[in-house]
């Protein structure tokens, strides 16, 4: 019997009224068998005696006894499949707190492997079966199992949530499209899922790339600290020289140039690494989004991706991180203006330092021209714009908003806005001039007074012997001997500008703390001509990194 029993089927044994294993099978005078039950409705129910399969008529109604050799087998089947479905249980996961359980299983809850959106049931592998293999069900639409089914049907009209207005960014179903939403843009899921999908792989390849800039950020900023650390390193290493070769009488300054180097430096690293925790910080934050992003967008749960997509599909707040640099301070000039402090007995040592200094600084010569357009019609220039002199006869120029019309001035062409640079001046033969910086928005038509309140950072000469600062208060500068070739060195964003006497490699003064906001341009005023006294020009010298 086992043996032929196996190679039946559970067709064979299925009532083709109720489809379901025999219970009290009969046979009918044409051979068909089915549930007692099952038969007996039938013909009570049909106006004639007929077969529900072969629709055979017959001329009274049959007499049913139960076909007992049917019986038998079928009750034999219906223990066998019962005892393989309980096998096939076994196996399978008992649900989880979390996981989602089958609406079906009585007991033991099995986990289950999906949920019908149709059925708004969750099945188990046995119980998932007819969704499998009968024709009618087959049609329904199976996603990975989630819990709260009844969320997905519209509140107002008990039907499936299966459209989406794009007009109220919202889920409905077929009646909200015709009563409510009648005038909206309304499509199906499917179709809005997969836009909102593309949209979401979008995201997050933008969320990669800033995530890449950030990265590429941080490796800038540790680049600058160790060009800040190095530049210090150097700088300390010429100051330890200078104060060691003096012992006692130089301690003291020795201590407070490493001291103030150090805290440049530690200044650039407590900022570097700042902006590294921010980094770090918004990195974690996007490697986060990017992961809720990558579970959403792999969802085959049209709905669970667009009621989550306006909270995922754009990035968290974030700093705009384009602008934002690690400046290495500039420790040029440091060393000199310790020592010369101690002017009478370091001048020898204060010079080899400065002459040291002026070579690092001239790395960051630039080529300046004088600016036409800028020049008081009283200024002359050279065809090359290297030279600029006073005439004492007024051109008959335009007045164009460039040009300065009350005092003897001009600008360079160049203008910077960030970084280091520098250019030397001759001034020799003269007995009256200006040279500096100054900002672009200064004051061009009329009264100038020199000084960083009003945008311009210069030195002057006057009466031939009188050399100031024009700071606030001016700064008398005493210079052993008359200055002939000045040159002026600006780092934009440590706020210097320092001028140095280029033939005797000596600092003649520094603006320090400096807020520069705007562009600078090379500020120029040869002085009026006072009668051809002070008729030579200031001369723009050439560009020579060799020096």
């Amino acid at each position: 019997m086992s043996a032929a029993s196996c190679l039946l089927t559970e067709d064979q044994f299925l009532c083709s009224i109720c489809l379901d294993v025999f219970t009290d099978p009969v046979t009918i005078p044409c051979g068909h068998n089915f549930c007692k039950s099952c038969i007996t409705e039938h013909l009570e129910t049909s106006t004639m005696s007929q077969c529900p399969n072969c629709k055979e008529v017959f001329n009274r109604r049959p007499g049913l006894k139960v076909n007992t050799f049917i019986s038998e087998m079928a009750a034999q089947f219906r223990q066998s499949a019962q005892q393989e479905a309980s096998s096939s249980s076994s196996e399978q996961q008992v649900s989880k707190p979390g996981e989602v359980p089958c609406d079906v299983c009585t007991g033991t809850k099995l986990k289950a492997l999906k949920s019908c959106l149709v059925c708004l049931a969750s099945y188990c592998h046995t119980h998932l079966e007819p969704h499998l293999t009968t024709s009618g069900l087959k049609r329904h639409q199976l996603i990975d199992p989630v819990k709260n089914l009844e969320s997905r049907i519209c509140e107002k009209h008990d039907k499936l949530l299966e459209l989406f207005c794009k007009n109220d960014q919202m889920c409905v179903c077929m009646l909200c499209s015709v009563t409510d939403h009648r005038t909206h843009d309304v499509v199906p899921l499917k179709e809005e899922y997969e836009g909102k999908k593309a949209e979401l792989g979008k995201t997050e390849a933008d969320i990669q790339q800033m995530i890449q800039k950030r990265r590429l950020k941080i490796e800038e900023i540790k680049q600058s600290v160790e060009l800040s650390d190095k530049n210090a390193d150097r700088e300390m290493a010429e100051g330890v020289q200078v104060f060691s070769a003096l012992k006692e009488r130089v301690e003291r300054s020795q201590a407070q140039l490493i001291h103030t180097l150090k805290e440049k430096q530690r200044e650039t690293q407590k900022q570097a690494e700042g902006f590294i925790k921010e980094l770090q910080q918004e990195i974690s934050e996007l490697e986060k989004r990017s992961s809720e992003v990558e579970q959403l967008s792999r969802s085959e749960d049209h709905l669970h991706l667009l009621q989550n997509f306006t909270s995922l599909n754009t990035a968290p707040p974030t700093k705009d991180w384009t602008g934002v640099r690690v400046h290495p301070p500039s420790y040029e000039g440091t060393v000199v203006r310790a020592v010369k402090q101690l002017e009478e007995t370091l001048r020898e040592q204060m010079k080899k330092l400065f002459e040291a200094d002026l070579k690092r600084v001239q790395q960051y010569e630039v080529d300046v021209t004088l600016d036409p357009v800028t020049a008081n019609p009283y200024l002359t220039l050279s065809d090359d714009g290297k030279q600029v002199y006073d005439s004492d006869v007024k051109k008959n120029l335009p007045d164009n908003p460039e040009r300065f019309s009350v005092y003897s001035d001009v600008l360079a062409k160049q203008s910077f806005s960030s970084g280091r640079f520098y250019y030397k001046v001759q001034v020799k033969g003269k007995t009256d001039w200006d040279l500096g910086v100054a900002k672009e928005s200064i004051n061009r038509k009329g009264k100038i007074t020199l000084s960083p309140q009003n945008g311009l950072w210069t030195i002057v000469l006057r009466n031939k012997n009188d050399y100031q600062a024009c700071a606030s208060p001016t700064v008398i500068l005493c210079l052993q001997s008359g200055l002939e070739k000045v040159g002026v060195f600006v780092d934009y964003e440590e706020g210097l500008v320092s001028f140095n006497d280029v033939d005797d490699a000596a600092l003649i003064y520094s603006f320090t703390g400096c807020s520069f906001t705007e562009k600078l341009y090379p500020y120029f005023s040869p002085s009026p001509n006072d009668g051809g006294k002070n008729s030579a020009p200031l001369i723009i010298s050439p560009v020579n990194h060799t020096e």
